[in-house]
């Protein structure tokens, strides 16, 4: 046999045989058979008859077999885990929800590239977006950064809750009636932040916005608006809503350029300083009379905790009470919260004056991309990384708030507005005449997919860019000149600025945004149930010294109607009767029976 055959013997050994192609090819080496003696080494054809026996001899062995079934394990999970996932993409997010589902959060802990990766684009601010003037290109400086910290301008990621499910609902509680939260699927956190966009989304249309400023404004209709909403007429509110790719609008603060100074809603020059800082995201609040309770956040991250301000916006008579329960120190913080001191309010109405940090947030924080506004009355219960990712950034949208859990048409709206006694029934008339005079009509299915006109407006989240800031100040003006009930005025600045460009609000549902905020009860109630429970009686202290009857039987009432004990009433005589007297006529003896 030559070199090349098969079963050839090299060292005087049998225990390596060499396998080879006849064309010089591919080789196989190494396959290992038991030792043996020279003496007992066959042919080719005999050692290829016994290989089988001998490679099931060898598999018998304990070890070796649990080691190739681990391995065929670990192929069978890979293999199915990227078949089932190759399709994971980012254009499902329409889950069912609904209001019985008890509060629930998931967290996907997975990111997994798919080819139905969503991709976010490059924009380029050519316009600065600020107060009175062009000197501030934060925009496009940020844009600069970004592109210089990122090798690529496409960042690309799926959707690591499309496989989310909900659990069956829960059985129906008769106790406890009304709108419930629901499972919401968060990603973690580091997760969510890398899931913020790296560039400025783009404003459709609109690219430059500024605002009006004049020293004294005039009142030129009897319903125009306030001194500091600059009474903005009917004709610059239609105005308005012509979009063009540059504008000026009235957006309050009209007595300056710098709003907080001398523009009535001051605030001190340190505060507003800081509130003109770069801010990549911030939460925002307010209490305005005193009205509510500052409620402190739960469940925030410690990047959130160092990167995040949460600014509370608050009057005098907010600050005087927080001194004088020693709540609020020298440094203005009260737990998270950085205390923001507003002097100079612009309305008598506390519900007024807290709508221009609320509807205005981008005027008093110019230079913050992402803004989460909840009211004063909401605890934040998740990190506002997460909430941002969920509401925005998962959907590319720009503006985020959620539907009114039960009303969904602004007619229904205003009645119970009425009915509950929210604000003058003949303000609120006049508004909803008005609207109807410009078309409005109640909500039907022929609006799709626009599911509701009426918002649950507590809880805003927005990226501060062009479009939606123009959004804010017509939603603002509407408040301004009629009712401060801004579930009326929503969805007529919303659906004017649809229809002048291709840009849409999300709104999610009500049970959404309770499992990320808890709704506590204002200062008065709370404390009008506090005064109620001094005022509840006291069972008695009985562990002092036990009653000799600790159960006596009941006693029985008074009652002239009942019957005496041991008489059977019978017939008409069961029912009661007034006793009746009557003379014996052989005693003479007067009786009643």
């Amino acid at each position: 046999m030559t070199g090349g055959s098969l079963g050839l013997r090299q060292s005087g050994s049998c225990g390596s045989l060499q396998l080879q192609a006849q064309n010089g090819g591919f080789q196989l080496q190494n396959l290992y058979l038991p030792r043996r003696t020279s003496k007992t080494c066959l042919a080719g054809y005999r050692e290829k008859e016994k290989f089988l026996p001998a490679t099931f001899r060898y598999l018998s062995r304990k070890k070796v077999a649990i080691l190739i079934l681990s391995v065929l394990t670990v192929l069978a999970f890979l293999t199915g885990f990227f078949t089932i996932n190759k399709e994971d993409d980012f254009e499902s997010f329409g889950l069912p929800f609904d209001a019985r589902y008890l509060k629930n959060s998931y967290v996907a802990p997975w990111l997994l590239p798919g080819k139905g990766a969503f991709t976010y684009n490059s924009y380029s601010m050519t316009h600065k977006v600020f107060v009175c003037n062009d000197n501030t290109s934060w925009r496009s400086l940020y844009n600069a950064s970004a592109m210089s910290d990122s090798s690529s301008s496409v960042t690309v990621f799926t959707n690591p809750c499309k496989d989310f499910a909900f659990p069956p609902p829960p059985p129906g509680d008769t106790r406890r009636i009304g709108p419930r939260p629901c499972p919401v699927c968060y990603v973690p956190v580091e997760q969510a932040i890398a899931h913020m966009p790296k560039f400025t989304s783009p404003s459709p249309v609109l690219h430059h916005l500024t605002y009006f400023s004049e020293e004294n404004s005039l009142k030129t209709q009897p319903n125009g608006g306030s001194e500091f909403g600059g009474y903005p007429s009917l004709k610059q509110r239609n105005e308005s809503f012509e979009i063009k790719e540059s504008m000026t609008v009235h957006c309050g603060f009209v007595k300056g350029c710098r709003p907080g100074y001398k523009t009535a809603f001051d605030i001190d020059v340190a505060d507003l300083e800081l509130l003109e800082q770069f801010h990549e995201v911030i939460v925002a609040s307010a209490i305005f009379g005193n009205y509510d309770v500052i409620q402190q956040p739960s469940n925030i991250g410690e990047i959130a905790k160092r990167n995040v301000p949460f600014f509370m916006f608050i009057d005098e008579e907010t600050e005087t009470y927080l001194k004088n329960v020693s709540t609020l120190g020298s440094d203005k913080m009260v737990g998270l919260w950085r205390v923001i001191v507003v002097h100079n309010v612009p309305y008598t109405d506390s519900r007024r004056n807290g709508k221009v940090p609320k509807l205005l947030l981008h005027r008093l924080l110019p230079k913050t991309r992402y803004s989460v506004w909840i009211d004063g009355k909401l605890q934040l219960v998740v990190d506002p990384y997460q909430v941002l990712e969920r509401f925005l950034w998962r959907h590319n949208a720009t503006y985020a708030i959620s539907r009114h859990y039960r009303r969904f048409d602004v007619f229904e709206e205003a009645e119970a507005n009425k009915a509950g006694m929210k604000y003058d029934n003949t303000s609120i008339d006049r508004q909803i005449e008005f609207y109807k005079q410009e078309g409005l009509t109640p909500y039907t299915t022929a609006k799709l997919p626009i599911t509701s006109d009426v918002p649950e407006g507590c809880v805003i989240i927005r990226e501060h860019i062009p479009i939606t800031n123009l959004l804010s100040c017509m939603w603002f003006n509407e408040v301004d000149r009629f009712t401060s009930r801004d579930q009326l005025s929503f969805s007529t600045v919303r659906d004017k600025v649809a229809a002048k460009v291709n840009w849409s609000v999300n709104m999610f549902l009500d049970c959404e945004r309770r499992n990320f905020v808890i709704q506590a009860y204002h200062r008065d109630l709370l404390e009008q149930r506090a005064h109620l429970a001094l005022l509840r009686p006291r069972a008695p202290q009985t562990h002092l010294r036990p009653h000799p009857h600790p159960h006596p039987p009941p006693t029985m009432p008074h009652n002239k109607g009942l019957p005496r004990i041991g008489v059977v009433r019978r017939g008409k005589d069961k029912r009661p009767s007034i006793r009746r007297r009557r003379r014996n006529p052989r005693t003479r003896e007067i009786f009643f029976d």
